[in-house]
């Protein structure tokens, strides 16, 4: 019997690959040679890509005019590839740089072929993984020393999300439109992931949470659902905000690592030695 469980939250797709990178990391490190931990999948979101062909044509005609597109997520980027089926300079007759927020997005990016085209088209990122956010994005920015008054800008994200990066952007003068590409379903309460939660020491596990708006939901059903709370569980984070999210809810030990699956994986590895 595992002496600790480690809960991992995201969407089905990452949550798997995410899953494979940390059990080979445990059985290398030998951190938990005696007794290894459980890792449960508890997908507390679904991704769900939107198809409407007018949306599709929508976006087509915002990327002819747009001089700088920003891709909040890797899902957004690839629920908008999905979209379009089109190489992305063809929507415009410029070169349409892209912003994204940290090195997840920028793999996916690259594995559309982006930024590796004969005229690569230029990607934006924070250089330092510390500041993998909006707030790092719009510091990234600042070195194209752009007028934005006179600048069009796309921004692709899920429905609901932070507006910090869009309200700046408008309020520098720039034209914003905020296109949202997929929604984001919470999971069922009978769906029989959660049967895994009602059984296990809460005490004993940690909570691998990347999403503000999964740790809210998180909450709500722990509320109203569970006869546990989570007082005497640990929360792991990777953006500060989802630390205060996670500290809201309840959480007895919240830790923040730094951006990135890396970070995450090191200070998961960091626990188990506890």
């Amino acid at each position: 019997m595992s002496t600790k469980t480690i809960i991992v939250t995201r969407p089905s797709g990452q949550a798997r690959q995410l899953v494979e990178v940390l059990t080979r990391a445990i059985e290398a490190n030998g951190v938990a040679k005696r007794s290894l931990p459980e890792i449960l999948s508890l997908p507390l979101l679904t991704i769900v890509p939107k198809s409407d062909e007018h949306l599709a044509d929508h976006i087509a005609t915002v990327l002819s005019d747009a001089d700088l597109t920003i891709f909040v997520s890797p899902n957004a980027i690839e629920s908008v590839m999905r979209l379009l089926e089109r190489d992305w300079q063809d929507f415009s007759k410029k070169i349409i740089p892209i912003g994204v927020m940290g090195g997840s997005s920028y793999l996916a990016l690259k594995k559309h072929g982006i930024g590796s085209e004969k005229n690569p088209t230029s990607i934006i990122v924070p250089g330092n993984n510390e500041h993998w956010d909006s707030e790092g994005l719009w510091q990234e920015l600042q070195s194209l020393r752009w007028n934005w008054r006179d600048k069009k800008v796309a921004i692709f994200k899920g429905d609901g999300g932070r507006d910090w990066l869009a309200d700046t952007l408008k309020t520098a003068g720039a034209t914003v439109e905020a296109i949202s590409s997929y929604s984001r379903v919470p999971l069922d309460i009978d769906n029989p992931a959660w049967l895994a939660i009602r059984e296990m020491d809460l005490s004993k596990s940690l909570w691998l949470l990347t999403s503000s708006e999964a740790v809210r939901y998180l909450g709500e059903v722990m509320k109203d659902q569970f006869i546990q709370n989570l007082n005497g569980a640990s929360a792991l984070c990777s953006h500060h905000n989802i630390t205060d999210a996670a500290e809201l809810i309840g959480f007895g030990e919240v830790l923040t690592s730094e951006p990135g699956d890396e970070a995450l994986i090191k200070s998961t590895l960091a626990w188990l030695t506890i």
